[in-house]
């Protein structure tokens, strides 16, 4: 005890020292680091935070020291975790290189594999998205058609990706790939790396109704892919796939950065009673919609809820990734996320259904923009239709 309470004052100044200011307030739109050079964050203060936090090894603080990491046990992440959140630090980098691919290349890569790519995610050098959602192949991923043909020391690919999250910024994708199409469609499938600027590879984007493109359409017309990084065994890749969606969900990293950043998070949530005051007015001191006001209530105190569940799901962990009750704070999530933005609705009126009129203040059409961008969170990364299905199966146990 006396050793990590050592690390705790070591760590509580070290973070005074060092986070800029601009890094202990909320994140604002366009100033997330997620790793790469084709999308810069908007504040330099967080190339500065960046730094900082990927020589001491807190990009990645659990992985081993040799990949980028600072090799921290449980209880030092932990402590780390609450040193951060007593200031509102942010978190340095984000992104799938470090919630994703990262923590299923540290299971299932092989030293080649974690040497090369790991030290590079950490220190946010590359950025990475990920090739599994098909036309055709959505919520019945297995059934995806993209080909692999094996050539001997390379792989060619040829197939159509979509719903690729930011593939039009990203260096490098994870993907799944049909190598036997004779075999069962859940034993056919291999999980290949390649770099995104490899001759073959078309990106577009692809506009939402929201008039954002987060999402893209990517193409592979006879993609190279050298065998060296094809990550565990051929056609094997379906295992990979499904361990690599656990640690999307609830791995130790998400987890953690759920915890640690929570109440910054929270904040959005906070300004819905100002939001909804402003519109509404109050009475004796109190928003004066009842009914409203014990909406805004509820959803806070399930964030919250969530919040301490997480929390309490990295202290208790000794390192893994838990299976499929994963499903459960997937799923929980999109409900929260989209309960607020249908409150802010609710509290705004037709206010927060502008689109580009003189009518409307700026940030009554972000209000617009993120109501119908909340309709995402409940279909991308598995509907959650799927998610209710995980749950009763492999959770519950009941029957099909």
């Amino acid at each position: 005890m006396a050793e990590l309470q050592e690390f705790r004052i070591e760590t509580r100044a070290w973070l005074e020292e060092n986070c800029p200011a601009s890094m202990r307030t909320p994140m604002a739109p366009g100033e997330e680091v997620n790793g790469g050079s084709k999308m810069r964050s908007s504040n330099p203060d967080s190339y500065i935070w960046l730094d900082l936090m990927a020589e001491k090894g807190w990009t990645v603080p659990n992985w081993p020291v040799e990949y980028g990491g600072a090799g921290l046990d449980m209880d030092h992440y932990v402590v780390l975790l609450q040193e951060m959140a007593r200031i509102n630090a942010r978190e340095p980098l984000a992104g799938m290189g470090i919630s994703m691919i990262g923590p299923t290349l540290l299971e299932f890569g092989n030293d080649d594999q974690k040497a090369r790519h790991l030290p590079k995610i950490a220190s946010g050098e590359i950025r990475w998205c990920q090739g599994y959602s098909e036309p055709g192949s959505g919520s019945d991923l297995a059934s995806l058609q993209t080909r692999a043909e094996d050539q001997g020391d390379n792989f060619l690919i040829n197939g159509q990706k979509i719903w690729t999250s930011l593939a039009h910024y990203a260096d490098w994708i994870f993907c799944l790939v049909r190598t036997d199409p004779r075999a069962p469609k859940h034993e056919g499938i291999s999980f290949l790396l390649f770099s995104m600027d490899s001759e073959g590879v078309t990106v577009r984007p692809i506009r939402l109704i929201s008039g954002a493109s987060h999402f893209c359409e990517t193409f592979f017309d006879d993609v190279v892919v050298p065998k060296v990084d094809l990550v565990h065994q051929q056609n094997r890749g379906w295992t990979v796939a499904k361990r690599l969606l656990q640690h999307e969900r609830s791995g130790i990293h998400t987890l953690a950065t759920a915890a640690a950043s929570r109440n910054a998070r929270m904040q959005t949530s906070k300004s819905l009673p100002a939001v909804a005051a402003g519109y509404l007015g109050k009475t004796d001191g109190k928003l004066s919609d009842p009914q409203l006001r014990d909406a805004i209530i509820t959803n806070r105190m399930n964030a919250r809820s969530l919040s301490l569940t997480q929390q309490r799901t990295v202290e208790e962990s000794e390192g893994g990734t838990p299976g499929a009750a994963t499903s459960i704070f997937k799923y929980y999530v999109a409900e929260i996320r989209k309960s607020l933005q249908e409150l802010q609705l609710q509290a705004a009126g037709t206010q927060a259904l502008g689109w580009e009129d003189d009518t409307f203040s700026k940030e009554e059409l972000e209000l617009t923009q993120m109501w119908l961008f909340s309709k995402a969170s409940s279909i991308a990364g598995g509907s959650n239709e799927v998610q209710l299905n995980i749950i009763a199966k492999r959770v519950l146990g009941l029957p099909d």
